[in-house]
């Protein structure tokens, strides 16, 4: 199956520490080689300007209402993305956008 930026899929996130790992949703953002970097989908409320609350997240294929956090980004390979959930409405995708370019900026 072919992986594109804007979409969410469960993945099985590894723990840092290599001793398991988690199934959740990620919203990919973009593909470089054979690695996927995503963000985290999180049922809690945003608490940072750059936590994104999903207006149209039934129709991106999620269970409840979701907050995509653009400052917990993974670099995760492509076959640890189990499948797709759905994808962002164009509203969504346009506020994530706005945000991402507001608000997350390198400061070196």
């Amino acid at each position: 199956m072919t992986i594109q930026a804007g979409e969410i899929w469960l993945a099985d996130i590894p723990f840092t520490d290599g001793s398991a790992s988690k199934r959740r949703p990620v919203l990919v953002r973009w593909l470089d080689g054979l690695d996927a970097i995503v963000a985290v989908v999180t049922s809690a409320t945003p608490r940072t300007q750059t936590d994104v609350p999903l207006a149209d997240w039934r129709s991106a294929g999620l269970r409840v209402a979701s907050t995509v956090r653009l400052a917990r980004l993974d670099c995760l390979e492509q076959p640890l993305l189990i499948r797709r959930v759905g994808s962002l409405s164009p509203q969504d995708a346009q506020t994530l956008r706005d945000v991402w370019d507001l608000h997350v900026k390198p400061t070196f």
